[in-house]
C-alpha cells in the first residue's frame, strides 16, 4: 500500500499519476496566460474545445500556428491523430520536451507562409495565426493550408474580431497586423471554400449572434478549392 492516501479513494489516482508519470508542466505562453491572465486560458480552451467538436471523427488533423500546443489535447481527444506545425523552434522545443506518451503529437518546425505541410491531412485548424498575417500574404496562407488537404476536409480558423481591438489589451494586440470583421472574414474564406459557416465567440461562449459585437470570430470551410491557383 502506498503510504500516502487520499481520505476518498476515488482521488488516489491524482498520486499515483503524480508518482509514476510526475506533474505536468504548462508550456510556455500558457504560463504566461496562467501568470498574467488566468481568464484567457479558459477562452483559449473554449476554442480547442469547439476545433474539436467540429472535427470530430477526422482521420488526421493538422494544427497550424501551435505555439506550445498546450490546447492541441482537445482536439487529440476527438480526432485520430493532430500534427501540428510552427514557425518559431522555441515553441516547437517547449512541445517536445513537455511530450507525454499518453498523448503523442507530431511537431515539426514549418512556415506555411512558404509551402504546404507535407502529409495527408481531412482537417485542419489555425487559431490566433490570421491576425498576425500580413493582409498581402493572407492569400498565400490560406492557399498553402488547402493545398495540404484532401478534398473532404474541413478547416477551422479563429481570429480576434476587428471590432474587438479598441477593447483588447496591449498585450493582446501585440502582433496583430490583420483583424477582420465578420463580412471579411466571410470573404476570405469563400475564396478558398465552397462553404463557410461563421460564428461569433463572447469570452468562452460560442454563439451565432449578432457578429459586430463578438470578440472573436470562428470561421469553419468546408469543400476547399484545391485547385486554387
Amino acid at each position: 500500500m502506498p503510504s500516502e492516501q487520499t481520505r476518498e479513494p476515488q482521488y488516489q489516482p491524482s498520486l499515483t499519476i503524480r508518482d509514476e508519470e510526475g506533474l505536468a508542466r504548462l508550456g510556455l505562453m500558457t504560463n504566461q496566460a496562467w501568470h498574467d491572465d488566468p481568464r484567457h486560458l479558459l477562452f483559449v480552451l473554449s476554442r480547442y474545445k469547439f476545433v474539436a467538436k467540429m472535427l470530430t471523427g477526422r482521420r488526421h488533423v493538422l494544427e497550424v500556428g501551435c505555439a506550445d500546443a498546450f490546447g492541441t489535447r482537445l482536439v487529440q481527444q476527438e480526432v485520430g491523430a493532430v500534427t501540428a506545425v510552427d514557425f518559431d523552434p522555441v515553441f516547437v522545443t517547449d512541445v517536445q520536451e513537455r511530450m507525454s506518451d499518453s498523448w503523442p503529437l507530431e511537431v515539426r518546425v514549418h512556415d506555411i507562409l512558404e509551402r504546404p505541410v507535407d502529409g495527408s491531412f481531412d482537417g485542419a485548424y489555425a487559431l490566433d495565426v490570421l491576425e498576425h498575417i500580413a493582409p498581402e500574404d493572407e492569400g498565400r496562407f490560406l492557399s498553402n493550408v488547402v493545398a495540404s488537404l484532401e478534398p473532404d476536409a474541413a478547416v477551422v480558423i479563429g481570429s480576434p474580431s476587428l471590432e474587438s481591438q479598441p477593447h483588447a489589451s496591449p498585450p493582446s494586440r501585440a502582433g496583430h497586423v490583420n483583424c477582420k470583421s465578420a463580412p471579411e472574414l466571410r470573404a476570405l474564406m469563400a475564396e478558398h471554400f465552397a462553404n463557410t459557416f461563421l460564428f461569433s465567440m463572447n469570452d468562452e461562449v460560442v454563439h451565432t449572434g449578432y457578429h459586430p459585437m463578438a470578440h472573436y470570430l470562428l470561421a469553419l470551410g468546408c469543400g476547399p478549392r484545391l485547385n486554387r491557383g
